[in-house]
């Protein structure tokens, strides 16, 4: 504990405070105490990298190269849905991984795809094993590139188009969805306690603040809908209205935060009072 103290001490050194962002100190020793925490604090800036590439998932694991220059002129695939017939097709949306479209944006300028060359729903056509399908990196040159029509003299079988940790059950990249499906987990989580925390201390702050008929019918009606079993409310739900991040992200805020924060806000607000 007196290490620890020690520590916090050096870390923080004189307190200052300059400047109008700069903080209090209370949490500039808040701050050099979570520091002093090692694991926690390398911990942090792990979950922010991950956090931000994930966030940028598109530039890291998409299906679209990031940018095209085909015939002098620059696209972004990224940002936008090109028709086929810019590349000479005729469907209403570009599949880049097509072999004939790829050829004919090479023949003609450059293509800058992302390190992983499939989206989080995309199916790879060319696996040399029944999906679900091993990483890549376990296969020989030779069994890795069977499917593709030159086999391992392809230029398509390269390290883009690798599976770096398999592929599921439908031949979809493991990789990729790993990277998309941490950012609606992060953003579903920070979302829900954010809405629940707005909502919670506006509803619980109106509680405390009339009293009376207002904080007891709000709390009956909180009551009401805390004793009903989540489970079976998800259930019937989700049997009824289609599946969908912003519909489960109301059953939650709606069946399970917003009246925990309610009953804790209106009490804090009458012991204020």
């Amino acid at each position: 504990m007196d290490q620890t103290v020690q520590t916090v001490k050096k870390t923080i050194g004189p307190v200052r405070k300059t400047g109008r962002f700069a903080l209090s100190p209370l949490n500039q020793r808040r701050w050099a105490g979570f520091k002093a925490n090692r694991r926690g604090y390398w911990s942090m800036w792990i979950f922010l990298f991950l956090f931000i590439a994930a966030m940028l998932a598109e530039f890291i694991a998409n299906d679209r190269p990031i940018l095209i220059s085909y015939k002098g002129e620059i696209l972004a695939p990224v940002f936008i849905d090109y028709p086929e017939e810019i590349f000479g097709g005729f469907y209403a949306v570009t599949d880049y991984r097509d072999p004939v479209i790829s050829e004919e944006i090479e023949a003609n300028g450059w293509m800058l795809w992302p390190p992983i060359r499939y989206s989080y729903r995309t199916a790879n056509v060319d696996i040399p094993t029944p999906a679900p399908a091993k990483p890549s990196w376990m296969y020989t040159k030779e069994e890795r590139c069977k499917k593709y029509d030159k086999g391992a003299d392809d230029e398509r079988c390269v390290l883009g188009n690798w599976n770096w940790v398999g592929t599921d059950d439908q031949a979809r990249d493991v990789a990729a969805r790993l990277i998309y499906g941490f950012r609606v987990s992060v953003l579903f989580g920070l979302i829900l306690t954010a809405a629940s925390a707005v909502i919670g201390v506006s509803a619980g702050a109106v509680q405390g603040y009339f009293g009376g008929w207002v904080d007891l019918i709000f709390q009956r009606l909180i009551e009401i809908w805390s004793s009903i079993p989540v489970l079976y409310l998800l259930m019937i739900i989700a049997a009824v209205l289609p599946q969908g991040f912003w519909i489960l992200l109301g059953i939650m805020l709606a069946a399970v935060l917003v009246g925990e924060f309610c009953r804790h806000c209106t009490g804090g607000i009458f012991a204020c009072s």
